[in-house]
């Protein structure tokens, strides 16, 4: 039998890919689960890295015209009521307010007291609240378009949780938009998905197909919505980002009116976008290891650790000061417009040192001892190339490629996601192929299937329906570049209308 590979985590992913990914989390100290059933402690490790997220998105929100505002947490009862399909779609996810006070009751303990004349939902998203607003702001075309967005928390009161992917309450930006024509609303919904596509990519190094979303699985009151589907190494789809086009329902249930050029009422065409802290998750399922996260330079929480290497007490002053100096110099650089983030760690804990900050997935760790002085060298570890393989630098060549060393690092991440999901999408066309393709060979394992299936679909909610049920499966998005075909439909054997995603998902 071979010798099992040392890896820090425990299960690996080949052995318990759930469980690896809650390991993950807690040796990364990213998060951890709250005393609040459903809820997570975002620790400074991982809110950095959303922070990182938050900075890159948020510049380029800021290059569209979308300017930042906030609206309230509580939403009242009667404007989710307002849109029929949106409190359809929302009504089993909603926390709801109806006390305002506690007060001592006969036993002593604390009771609900102060009921409010209308409930409060507690927001699982903010379309009616804020269209409420804007129904005061615009009041002409000159008043549009308006662009919004709110960085924010929501409730969605989750059965299943797991930590970044699904919890009761997360962190996320929504967008909001309001236009005078169907056409620049719809322009809209586009340039946002294609914002989300550029940060999953350019950022996260997280390759991503868009497309839209079936009736099924549009957003509640939405007339379309678009999506990005990325792969996670369980070869499940993680739905990354959508933006709707909400035409004018939104419009109507809010009153949402303006006067026209030519001076007619008319109402407004409506847009709302949104991604959340699931991105997390999804960093840590495109690019982790059996060592823990790996986390891509350009929003990484910090770029490089420098680990002093002091076995004599009369060593220390030389080490450190070749260190201070280090860290000026790179600090003297930016990388992709971000100042640059060095952790010094000098704890006595020798070789667990290595293994903490390989575990939280830091880019380069760099080790300084009396030996690299003399040389005037580093020695540097690249996290996406494991943990077995260094190299002596001098230290003026490092300084110099420092960017040049993150840039290959985050190409790297970004080319390996794309090899692996490209490796695991299949054209299918028989039925008894997408079956097999989405069953599971192992029956411990049975979150292990195939990957990416693209295969014809009639375009009937019953075909949708019965995969679903049968395998579990679906349609994650009817990618954009998709084109009519004769094929027949995997499920019911008819022509098929497009080529569409179909996969299993979080």
């Amino acid at each position: 039998m071979p010798k099992k590979v040392q890896s820090a985590i425990e299960p690996t992913r080949a052995e318990d890919y759930p469980e690896w990914y809650q390991q993950v989390v807690k040796a990364s100290d990213l998060a951890e689960r709250s005393s609040v059933r459903g809820c997570m402690v975002i620790k400074p490790w991982g809110y950095s890295l959303w922070e990182n997220i938050v900075d890159a998105m948020d510049d380029m929100f800021e290059e569209t015209g979308v300017k930042n505002a906030y609206f309230p947490l509580f939403i009242p009862k009667s404007f989710l009521e307002k849109e029929a399909e949106h409190v359809e779609g929302f009504a089993k996810e909603c926390a709801v307010v109806t006390h305002h006070r506690l007060e001592k009751g006969p036993d002593g303990g604390l009771v609900p007291a102060g009921e409010l004349a209308e409930p409060l939902v507690v927001r699982p998203t903010s379309e009616t609240i804020i269209g409420d607003s804007f129904s005061r702001w615009v009041k002409s075309y000159r008043d549009l378009p308006l662009l919004i967005n709110q960085w924010a928390n929501v409730v969605r009161w989750e059965m299943r949780t797991r930590i970044f992917l699904r919890t009761s309450e997360f962190l996320w930006q929504e967008g909001h938009t309001v236009h005078a024509t169907e056409a620049e609303a719809i322009e809209r919904t586009r340039m946002m998905l294609d914002v989300y596509a550029r940060c999953a990519e350019e950022y996260l190094a997280m390759p991503v197909i868009k497309g839209r979303k079936s009736a099924a699985e549009r957003f509640p009151g939405a007339v379309d919505t678009t999506c990005i589907e990325a792969m996670m190494q369980d070869r499940k789809a993680l739905q990354a980002g959508t933006s709707h086009f909400l035409g004018q329902n939104f419009a109507r249930a809010s009153e949402i009116k303006f006067q026209t050029t030519d001076e007619k009422e008319a109402y407004a065409w409506t847009t709302s976008w949104g991604t959340s802290t699931r991105l997390v998750g999804g960093v840590i399922m495109t690019h982790g290891d059996d060592d823990g996260i790996i986390l891509p330079p350009r929003v990484a929480s910090s770029h490089a650790v420098i680990l002093p290497i002091v076995r004599k007490p009369d060593d220390r002053p030389a080490v450190m000061a070749y260190v201070d100096n280090l860290v000026n110099r790179l600090k003297e650089q930016t990388f992709h417009g971000r100042r640059i983030k060095i952790e010094v760690d000098d704890r006595d804990i020798g070789g667990a040192r290595g293994w903490d900050w390989i575990k939280k997935g830091i880019p380069l760790r760099v080790e300084i001892g009396p030996r690299d002085i003399e040389g005037n060298s580093v020695f540097v570890g690249r996290r996406d190339k494991g943990h077995r393989e260094k190299e002596s630098m001098s230290v003026d060549r490092f300084v110099a490629e420092f960017a040049n060393l993150l840039d290959d690092i985050q190409a790297n991440l970004y080319d390996r996601a794309l090899a692996y999901r490209e490796a695991h999408t299949r054209d299918i066309k028989d039925k008894q192929d997408f079956d097999d393709f989405f069953t599971p060979k192992d029956s411990d394992k049975p979150e292990i299937h195939g990957g990416f299936a693209v295969s014809p679909w009639c375009g009937d909610a019953a075909c949708e329906a019965a995969i679903k049920e049968d395998l579990k499966v679906t349609i994650r998005c009817i990618p954009f570049d998709s084109e009519a075909t004769d094929d027949k439909c995997i499920c019911c054997g008819k022509p098929g209308s497009r080529s569409v995603i179909f996969a299993k998902a979080y």
